[in-house]
């Protein structure tokens, strides 16, 4: 159901995580039974596939190009699933393995929003296959192309809309006939959607001889859907994949407030693991707790994450971002209280902050146009150490924006020819809640005093492939955008101005 696992990703990760249209399945690869009937030769093991999302699907309000609203159904159409065992294979490469061949002769339509079990943990089986021992690399999820001729699933949700195979339907009161619209699909739809190493939850995919192995794909939908200005919807993927065991129950817990130990309703949880850079990435879709405060991820990787949990109330109370480092899956965290931001002084706003920005796009002397996916940063001290991580940010947020010939700079300030686009993110004023799990429970270090200091993050992407442009295609501040430059800092109720964020070589 976000490679930087949910933009780099853009790159989901299967892993979500991070994918073209024809990604914008997610696949969770689990087997129930834990083994297979499957004959194994001494040189092949047992891969068995599954997608999954959130049971839920909202789209991040305020955004300037995902789709408003909230969603009944997403329908795809996958008719393969493959993986290499280099990270550099292309689609014309040799050496691709099938994980689910049963697709290629019958494409299996799946709505990503209800599925079995209620969208909890294991959606829908999309087959297995016996694949030589080695170290899997990357996954590529294709789906069947809108106006395909040949090939089609036995049902269509979609067949109303003509020769469609992909399409989504609003949830909004309208009439089904009003609500339903095809998902475009771009280029990768034919190549398929890549999920390279760092988009795969613990590593390669990992074939042993002799034994099955469950991989995870789980597609953030929602967040995957864009609106675009004709009315129609393209999909730009948001997955993460890894390996599962179907013997771990997943993550939970309850979110409460830490003084009146009453549940916080709509808090945003996520799971995050550090990249190459030591980084805390968002590494499966972010879930919001019920209506009693409870979350629960299922099924995972056997591996720790971090958990990182905020809330903005409808009253407008924020709370710190509370991060929880080394919980292990089967675990029930029990009741986790957030600290309700403090007033920086009398009678001060004990609401959130915001951070404002603008990102340019060029090649040459040329404007370009981009994707770029905007997140927030923190850093905190644990045992002596600073580590950083992704701030799940608040609703109202425009954090995906796309920069194109119709969004030029303004006429100081910016590089010359360049184009812009303006992002706000909506975060904690307030430090950090610490935590660590060991023994079975959670230790709390009470928020670090003193300024509160962000980080924004920039990824590009090519918006018609959401690959990776620009060069370099990540880039970052820690500024404001004020002469002379100073620390990012956040104060309640207040909009702080990010330097700008300038992409050049973006071909």
């Amino acid at each position: 159901m976000i490679a930087h696992s949910l933009h780099r990703l853009q790159g989901r990760t299967v892993a979500l995580l991070s994918v073209p249209l024809f990604v914008v399945t997610t696949l969770i690869v689990i087997s129930c039974g834990g083994g297979s009937s499957m004959m194994q030769s001494p040189s092949t093991g047992t891969v068995s596939v599954s997608i999954s999302d959130p049971p839920s699907c909202a789209v991040p309000s305020g955004t300037t190009n995902m789709a408003p609203g909230s969603f009944n159904d997403v329908w795809v159409t996958i008719v393969s699933v493959k993986s290499h065992i280099s990270a550099t294979a292309d689609a014309n490469s040799a050496g691709w393995q099938e994980l689910a061949p049963q697709l290629n002769s019958a494409p299996m339509q799946v709505d990503l929003l209800n599925l079995p079990n209620g969208g909890q943990c294991l959606l829908e089986t999309l087959g297995s296959a016996q694949l030589p021992v080695g170290d899997y690399q990357q996954i590529r999820l294709i789906l069947l192309a809108n106006a395909a001729t040949s090939n089609q699933p036995s049902t269509n949700a979609c067949a109303s809309l003509g020769n469609v195979f992909n399409c989504v339907q609003n949830s909004s009161g309208c009439p089904t006939t009003t609500c339903l619209h095809a998902l475009d699909l771009s280029s990768e739809a034919q190549t398929g959607l890549k999920i390279p190493p760092g988009q795969i939850m613990g590593g390669p995919l990992h074939v042993t001889a002799g034994q099955s192995v469950d991989l995870n794909i789980d597609f953030d939908a929602c967040s995957s859907i864009v609106a675009q200005g004709n009315g129609m919807f393209r999909l730009k993927p948001a997955l993460t994949a890894g390996v599962v065991s179907p013997n771990l129950t997943g993550i939970s817990g309850q979110v409460v407030d830490s003084v009146t130990m009453q549940p916080i309703v709509g808090a945003m949880v996520t799971l995050q693991s550090p990249d190459s850079s030591g980084t805390d990435r968002i590494t499966a879709a972010p879930k919001a707790t019920d209506s009693t405060g409870h979350f629960r991820f299922c099924p995972l990787p056997a591996q720790a994450f971090d958990i990182v949990i905020d809330a903005l109330t409808s009253s407008g109370t924020a709370y710190d971002a509370t991060i929880i480092f080394n919980v292990t899956g089967g675990v029930d965290l029990g009741a986790i209280p957030l600290v309700a931001e403090t007033p920086a002084s009398a009678g001060a706003s004990t609401g959130p902050g915001t951070i404002q920005g603008i990102v340019t796009a060029i090649n040459g002397t040329t404007g370009a146009s981009i994707d770029a996916t905007l997140s927030a940063l923190q850093t905190v001290m644990v045992s002596g150490m600073s580590h950083t991580f992704t701030v799940p940010l608040f609703p109202s947020s425009v954090s995906s924006v796309q920069i194109t010939s119709s969004t030029p700079c303004p006429a100081m300030g910016s590089p010359k020819g360049a184009f812009c686009a303006s992002y706000s993110l909506i975060v904690p004023a307030s430090n950090p809640n610490v935590g660590v799990f060991s023994a079975g429970k959670v230790t709390f270090t009470a928020p670090a005093s003193g300024n509160v200091l962000y980080t924004v993050e920039a990824d590009a992407t090519n918006p018609t492939t959401s690959a990776p442009i620009c060069s370099p295609s990540s880039m970052s501040t820690s500024n404001n955008a004020s002469t002379p430059a100073g620390p990012l800092t956040v104060t309640p109720g207040a909009t702080t101005n990010a330097a700008e964020i300038d992409f050049s070589g973006c071909m």
